[in-house]
């Protein structure tokens, strides 16, 4: 089944974010059918802070690597797709593909000194650059577009995204990203005010899998949560190791 194909069953698709190839590895052994990386875990990998902070690069030498030990659909977080202009970024979308990659992450918001929503008609108007770019390379890539208009709670966020989502449709995306949302309602009227499928995130107060498909969720993915679980699950074991001048708390749950 195509990527695409994906975002339109009944029941949401559920993707997997990984940062490396043995978390991909283990996804795909668990019967994930797709997966998609996490720009904050990769960027903490590497011991940078998330915002473009690591060199294009070096992202790709991360997706290449990837990509070439999973037969899993790959979409990558390309935050604000590192470069500024559809130009540019249509150049890294292509250097990505020749790794095989069904799909990208591209993001209204840019890291400064702090994170800043762009303007919607601008960022509206990039998009649809890169999509008329794209589809003259004849390239088939899922653009699933995230606004981080919850991220940032801006004012009338409801009402600002239900803007965005018309403006992104507009401009060619596939998808629509709105990370941070987990309200039943918010999620409902967004989801019935949007053409194109749905892409939530994982969040502590965020409805069980079954009621998000009653509300038409399409996508729902994990962002950097399960890379933060697992590095404070690394701090707790070292704790102990250190508290207990032993490593018997390695190997109390482990079949190392």
């Amino acid at each position: 089944m195509t990527f695409n194909r994906l975002h339109k069953n009944s029941y949401p698709l559920i993707l997997c974010n990984v940062w490396d190839v043995n978390s991909a590895k283990i996804a795909e052994k668990l019967g994930f059918q797709a997966i998609g990386t996490s720009s904050a875990a990769i960027a903490s990998m590497l011991g940078y802070d998330d915002g473009e902070k690591i060199q294009f690069e070096e992202l790709c030498y991360v997706i290449q690597k990837i990509a070439g030990n999973t037969f899993l659909p790959l979409s990558v977080d390309m935050e604000a797709g590192y470069g500024r202009t559809s130009a540019e970024i249509v150049n890294n979308i292509k250097k990505l593909a020749t790794y095989g990659i069904a799909g990208i992450n591209l993001e209204d918001s840019i890291v400064n000194a702090e994170r800043i929503l762009v303007d919607g008609k601008r960022f509206a108007n990039i998009l649809y650059e890169v999509n008329n770019k794209l589809n003259e390379a004849d390239l088939n890539i899922f653009l699933n577009i995230r606004t981080d208009t919850y991220v940032l709670n801006v004012p009338n966020k409801l009402d600002e995204t239900r803007k965005r989502i018309e403006l992104y449709t507009k401009a060619g995306a596939d998808g629509i990203f709105i990370p941070c949302l987990s309200h039943e309602a918010d999620i409902k009227f967004l989801v019935d005010k949007s053409q194109l499928p749905i892409n939530i995130m994982a969040m502590p107060d965020l409805p069980y899998f079954e009621k998000l498909k009653e509300l038409g969720v399409k996508r729902i993915s994990m962002g950097d949560c399960l890379f933060s679980n697992m590095s404070a699950i690394l701090k707790h074991k070292l704790s102990k190791v250190m508290d207990n001048q032993s490593f018997a708390d390695i190997f109390s749950d482990s079949k190392c």
